[in-house]
């Protein structure tokens, strides 16, 4: 494989094997048939966002030595009762407010949004979310607006990063786009690289959205991110780490992870560490799915996030067929661990919702497929939400705003 990370250059240049420009173009996928639609795609980016967060949530801010103590090599769920975390259901939540608003989504609508069905539901004690999340409600129940509410010490963290994969799913094929719109969203409660991390992500999905091949996915993560920034710094370390011959896949992860966690930081939820973290996974893996994301698992950290977001890359990348049935038929309704208000929902609904033309099944694989492994064997309690309609009529996917959501490509763009 080329040397990914050199070919990655600032302003409108070529960045990686297939696709360019990238700041102002739109992707351009690998010549060929594209044995995926856009809907299985969609699929396979947030059930796998879901997938690395359930896997990953146990091993959270765990050593890799701690993780070898505990359970040898991390290969699959090591709870009887997988879970995902805060990644999940603010991905939920970011996806619900862009499938209602589209490409004209802006800060106030985000901001409303947190207030309406976080900063002002009384849910008692915060739970289960970051340090950024908590920073920015803070802020929003004290009065202050965006971008104000996002100064907090937080700014930075990956808080964005990990609720930037359905921007990606949206914007499929406009990595620019898909950046633009994340830092939209992140303005409430992220700054400077608290928002490259996100945008990096979203880009590098949108891209994968269209199959651009493995060396276009990380040009595109890098196109949208200063090229002197921290972010774009360690994503390149660690893409550079990843390509290098290895004698196994532990010293692959060593030196991924040397080459971009600093040691002795206590926190492990930089949005540049774990955005390089999960790219360096991504290249390590060569987009494979369950590599990818065990990768990322078994190095650490923000293990959740990290998964979630090498996860998601690859399930862009690949189709929600590249997720094992086993795992893909442990992810079921979120449980409003962190957002009460998300309660309910599944990531299928998300990719539903933000990709409209191909929610009939149009591109080969079925919603229900893609949820259980096994059309007859559709798990419990995992219908879309619809809204009321007429008797006897079906109604619309509606998101929390309890209206029919203006979604994908018939939203305005």
């Amino acid at each position: 494989m080329a040397q990914i990370a050199q070919s990655a250059t600032a302003g409108g240049e070529r960045r990686g094997d297939a696709m360019e420009p990238m700041a102002d173009g739109p992707a351009r996928p690998r010549a060929g048939a594209d044995p995926c639609g856009t809907g299985d795609r969609a699929r396979g980016a947030l059930l796998g966002l879901a997938v690395g967060d359930a896997l990953g949530a146990p091993a959270e801010n765990m050593r890799p030595s701690e993780i070898r103590r505990r359970w040898g090599r991390i290969e699959g769920f090591v709870s009887d009762d997988p879970a995902g975390t805060d990644d999940t259901e603010y991905a939920i939540f970011s996806g619900l407010l862009l499938a209602r608003h589209g490409s004209a989504l802006t800060v106030s609508h985000v901001e409303r949004a947190w207030h309406h069905w976080i900063a002002d539901l009384d849910e008692g004690p915060f739970r289960g979310a970051g340090f950024s999340e908590r920073g920015t409600l803070e802020n929003l129940r004290r009065g202050l607006a965006a971008p104000i509410s996002a100064q907090h010490r937080h700014a930075w963290s990956d808080g964005l990063a990990m609720r930037a994969a359905p921007f990606g799913v949206f914007a499929a094929g406009r990595p620019a786009e898909a950046a633009r719109l994340v830092a939209v969203d992140g303005r409430v409660s992220h700054e400077g690289e608290g928002i490259y991390g996100g945008q990096a992500v979203a880009a590098g999905v949108a891209a994968a959205m269209v199959g651009a091949g493995l060396a276009s996915v990380i040009a595109a993560a890098l196109s949208v991110v200063p090229m002197d920034s921290w972010t774009a710094r360690s994503l390149r370390r660690a893409v550079t780490a990843a390509q290098r011959p290895y004698p196994d896949r532990l010293t692959r992860e060593r030196a991924v992870r040397s080459a971009v966690v600093i040691g002795g930081y206590p926190w492990t939820d930089l949005a540049p560490e774990a955005v390089g973290l999960a790219f360096g996974a991504f290249t390590a893996a060569r987009g494979d799915f369950r590599t990818a994301v065990l990768t990322a698992v078994n190095m650490g950290r923000d293990a959740d996030t990290t998964a979630a977001v090498a996860g998601a890359l690859a399930g862009a990348l690949h189709g929600a067929s590249a997720i094992p049935r086993d795992w893909a038929s442990a992810i079921g309704p979120v449980r409003g661990s962190c957002l009460p208000s998300m309660r309910g929902y599944h990531v299928l609904d998300i990719a539903e919702l933000l990709t409209p033309d191909d929610a009939d099944g149009t591109d080969g694989t079925d919603t229900e497929d893609a949820r259980t492994g096994r059309g007859d064997d559709r798990r419990a309690g995992t219908p879309l939400r619809r809204a009321p309609g007429p008797p006897g009529s079906p109604g619309s996917p509606v998101s929390p705003w309890g209206e029919p959501a203006a979604t994908g490509h018939g939203a305005a763009r």
